[in-house]
């Protein structure tokens, strides 16, 4: 099945502070990669969320699931509430039957992103989580 949508990609690349932003609505593959620790998370994250909240409720029921790959080597605090925001705006839609999968990409080193990534599928049910131990894997 394809998607015919007509939402455009969206396409960032990282600088220091913030990730690669690689959201493809067409292929249901949004990926953030790098590092977040933006001046202004609420800055950067709230359109990227506007985009996906506005695209998935022009969606149809029945449709392939949407993959979020999120491989971050660093995240703030605050770029932390925003992805708590992106997952549970994920979860709702998957509540409602849109089925979301979170790609969760830590180093194998890393404890506190591997246990960042085991909360976020207890406190997301809905989303479908899938935790690798390699970041350059996304």
């Amino acid at each position: 099945m394809t998607d015919m949508t007509l939402t455009p990609a969206i396409v960032l690349a990282a600088t220091p502070a913030t990730p690669e932003v690689n959201f493809d609505f067409a292929a249901r593959r949004l990926v953030l990669k790098g590092e977040s620790w933006p001046e202004n998370a609420a800055a950067f994250f709230r359109p990227l969320l506007l985009a996906v909240e506005t695209w998935l409720g022009e969606q149809p029921a029945n449709t392939p699931p949407l993959q979020l790959h999120v491989a971050l080597s660093y995240f703030n605090s605050s770029s932390t509430k925003l992805l708590f925001e992106f997952f549970e705006l994920l979860n709702g839609f998957a509540l409602r039957g849109t089925a979301c999968e979170l790609h969760w990409y830590y180093d194998a080193d890393d404890d506190i992103s591997e246990e960042f990534g085991q909360e976020v599928s207890m406190d997301f049910p809905a989303i479908a989580v899938f935790l690798k131990a390699d970041l350059s894997a996304c």
